[in-house]
């Protein structure tokens, strides 16, 4: 699963509506997603098999896709539809494990850590329960893998946890867990003459309720958004003798709030 995402470095905020000007600024493959493709190649070059790279997204997604493929992905499937617009992270996970299970038999999903401009974390791990399959998330090494299944690392703070997962099965990456090839120049233009399927909500309608896509399948929404006020740490100096310091000093921490005065008291 792929995600085109604005270049964040230029994209612009509105901060008003809460949503990203992804007009501002143009189109990228998200980062994470591409450490996802190499696992999904590794895995290929050394058991056979196809890889299929999926986005939901408008029609310009599809030179996401177009970069996948030219990356290793054998087959791509573009999501589209006015009907998917709106969707949060469950509508979403939705509206691709639909897609997965119109496609059929898997063995293994693989996922990026998060999105650049969500960073939620939270597709992946819906999408596996959504399909009912087991999954790790935070997956900084691959220690192995057969036909049967795969053996992963995951870093989960202050722990690292090594998984055994049988397939099929769902992981997410993170940008640890290798460095994504760069494709040729060759696998460039045969990228752009390949086809991308594109499916709309009526592709999935007889594994999907549509009441479940988009806006209307959303049951969370951008209320507010604001920056955070940052103000850094301030020192006063105090100078005089020893009693009118103390009194001077009492004065700056009630008008800070560390102290309240009660019956002649300090507390």
């Amino acid at each position: 699963m792929v995600k085109q995402v604005p270049d964040i470095e230029r994209v612009r905020f509105d901060l008003e509506t809460g949503r990203l000007d992804r007009s501002s600024a143009e189109g990228v493959t998200n980062p994470f997603d591409l450490n996802a493709l190499e696992v999904g190649v590794q895995i290929k070059e050394r058991l056979g098999g196809r890889i299929t790279a999926i986005s939901m997204g408008p029609p310009k997604a599809e030179s996401t896709l177009r970069d996948c493929l030219a990356r290793g992905a054998d087959r791509a499937i573009l999501l589209t539809d006015r009907r998917f617009a709106g969707a949060d992270t469950l509508a979403t996970s939705y509206t691709l494990a639909c897609a997965i299970r119109e496609l059929g038999r898997f063995d293994l999903i693989v996922c990026g850590e998060k999105t650049l401009d969500g960073d939620t974390a939270q597709v992946g791990p819906e999408v596996a329960e959504l399909l009912g399959v087991p999954h790790v998330s935070y997956v900084e090494e691959v220690v192995a893998f057969t036909h049967e299944g795969i053996t992963v690392k995951s870093d989960i703070g202050r722990f690292h946890y090594i998984y055994e997962l049988r397939y099929p099965c769902l992981i997410t990456v993170t940008k640890n867990v290798n460095i994504p090839r760069l494709p040729t120049l060759r696998d460039k233009i045969l990228a752009r003459k390949a086809r991308v399927e594109v499916w709309d909500a009526e592709r999935l309608s007889r594994v999907a309720e549509p009441d479940r896509f988009g806006l209307k399948g959303s049951p969370t929404t951008v209320v507010k958004v604001f920056s955070p006020l940052s103000s850094g740490r301030r020192g006063v100096i105090l100078e005089g003798d020893a009693e009118e310091l103390a009194d001077r000093l009492l004065n700056v921490l009630r008008e800070v709030g560390a102290l309240k005065m009660e019956r002649g008291n300090v507390d």
